[in-house]
């Protein structure tokens, strides 16, 4: 059985993503910004955008702009006549005119070439562009879908991003929320992962002992769902259990886990007489300074406001604190 890739999770942040891809890709726009960190599944978020439009019979052209040159990205990017420079024996056509009726994927958008940039730019305002030695522009339809893993409004202010280009992609952002933050949704993507791999391998491995599920949900996910599926993968290939074992999770995350799970936050006062190490009583006074305030307040917003940080930050360290 092939899986198709899927946007798998419960949690009320996966549940607005698939409403803004469905409501999107449903509508006329030509630019769309995905935010998330590396491995959140950007790429799959673009990816529906595209096969749940009108567009989704036309091409969709993945391009990475970390991996091209810079010296190469305009051809890649507009194609060239033949003659325009040494080696163009031929006319070449690029990818803007091969996804024409389609979408094309921009990831690490941050990493485009300034002067690029600025081609982008014009090609988003007139959906014309150029190919390298042409004399005449031509016209395109296509959607531009960007994605970064950086707020793209930090690089305008240090000057690495075009602030005009950053506008006219910020039409529509979707965010995808790191691992980290999605509470359950490891255990119900691990489901999905194992279902996958058992019939990719033709053997069946659909359980966690619970010992794993438990450090599943306290391990922070750095990689986020692209380190867990390779977790599972690798216990598919090296393990002949039945089952996912303590023991086939590396040392380095039980370490994490473990290290965290010595320092649990106590219940009673803020700071006591009893001796408690640097890390001990910083948890302690943070996991009971945020309960208190959310629970003074009446959730988050106001009680990320109370406390003076954003509610993404107060949101990342409930997730650190277990609360």
């Amino acid at each position: 059985m092939a899986y198709q890739a899927e946007i798998v999770g419960e949690h009320p942040s996966m549940v607005e993503v698939r409403r803004l891809i469905a409501k999107v890709a449903e509508s006329p726009t030509r630019t769309v910004l995905v935010y998330g960190e590396t491995g959140t599944g950007k790429g799959l978020v673009a990816r529906k955008l595209h096969d749940q439009s009108a567009r989704a019979k036309a091409e969709f052209i993945d391009v990475n702009c970390a991996a091209i040159p810079a010296n190469l990205m305009e051809s890649e990017l507009f194609g060239f006549e033949k003659g325009a420079f040494t080696g163009a024996l031929s006319k070449k056509t690029g990818l803007v005119e091969a996804a024409d009726g389609g979408t094309i994927f921009l990831d690490e958008i941050r990493e485009l070439d300034p002067v690029l940039q600025a081609k982008l730019l014009s090609l988003l305002d007139n959906q014309e562009f150029r190919r390298v030695g042409a004399v005449r522009s031509q016209k395109v339809d296509v959607r531009f879908i960007a994605a970064t893993n950086r707020i793209l409004y930090g690089e305008v202010g240090a000057g690495r991003f075009r602030d005009d280009l950053y506008y006219r992609l910020q039409v529509v952002a979707i965010n995808v929320p790191p691992l980290r933050e999605r509470g359950r949704d490891v255990l119900i993507l691990s489901e999905y992962f194992m279902r996958k791999y058992s019939a990719r391998y033709g053997r069946v491995i659909r359980a966690m002992e619970p010992a794993v599920e438990d450090v599943f949900l306290r391990y922070h996910w750095p990689g986020n769902v692209r380190e867990l599926e390779n977790l599972l993968e690798r216990i598919f290939i090296l393990e002949d259990d039945r089952q996912v074992l303590v023991s086939h999770i590396p040392p380095r995350i039980m370490r994490e886990v473990e290290s965290d799970r010595a320092i649990e936050p106590p219940s009673a006062e803020l700071l006591t007489d009893a001796p408690m190490n640097f890390h001990a009583a910083t948890r302690a006074f943070q996991y009971q300074l945020v309960s208190r305030s959310l629970a003074t307040h009446g959730g988050v917003s106001a009680a990320a406001k109370a406390l003076g940080i954003s509610r993404h930050a107060l949101r990342h360290q409930m997730s650190k604190l277990g609360l």
